[in-house]
C-alpha cells in the first residue's frame, strides 16, 4: 500500500499531517480512492459514513449517532488512524479535548473520537486536493488558506 501511495507522489503530502503514518494514509486512501472525486470534504465524511443521522420522528426525538451507511473498512482506518494521530498532533489533540470537555453536552470518548476521524479525513481531503502541506495554523482554524500567502508576500 505503502509503495502505491510512493508511486502516486503522495506520500511526503499526506504525512505532513502530523500524527498520520504513510500505512494510516494508504489504508484510508485504499478504501476511498482518489479524494478529488469528492467535490466536498464533507462528501468524504459522507461516504465513510461518518456525518451525524437524526433518530426523530414526530414529536419523539432520540439521541443522534452517526449515519452508518458508506464503506465500514473506510470508518475503522479513519478510526485506527485517530489513535496515533491524537497523541502526536495538536490540532486533532485539541479539539477532541474541546468536544469531551466542554460544559454544555460533552461528548464521550468514543463520540468525540469519531468526530475527530471526520476532521482527519476532512483534514486530508484539503491537503491532497490542493496539494499543500497540511499547516496547523490552518487546520486549527487560527489563519485561513488565503491569508497565508498574504502573509508571506
Amino acid at each position: 500500500m505503502v509503495a502505491v501511495l510512493d508511486a502516486l507522489g503522495l506520500t511526503e503530502l499526506v504525512t505532513s499531517i502530523r500524527g498520520l503514518s504513510a500505512v494510516g494514509a494508504a489504508a484510508i486512501l485504499a478504501e476511498t480512492g482518489d479524494p478529488r472525486r469528492f467535490s466536498h470534504a464533507r462528501a468524504l465524511v459522507k461516504h465513510a459514513g461518518l456525518c451525524p443521522r437524526d433518530n426523530a420522528s414526530g414529536s419523539y426525538q432520540g439521541r443522534t449517532g452517526i449515519s452508518g451507511r458508506g464503506r465500514a473498512q473506510l470508518r475503522m482506518a479513519a478510526w485506527r488512524a485517530v489513535w496515533a494521530a491524537l497523541h502526536h498532533n495538536p490540532v486533532l489533540a485539541a479539539r477532541y479535548a474541546h468536544l469531551t470537555g466542554r460544559p454544555d453536552r460533552p461528548l464521550t470518548d468514543a463520540q468525540a473520537r469519531v468526530a475527530v476521524a471526520g476532521s482527519l479525513l476532512r483534514q486530508l481531503h484539503a491537503v491532497i486536493t490542493t496539494g499543500t502541506a497540511w499547516d496547523p495554523a490552518i487546520a486549527a482554524g487560527t489563519i485561513g488558506a488565503g491569508e497565508e500567502a498574504a502573509s508571506a508576500a
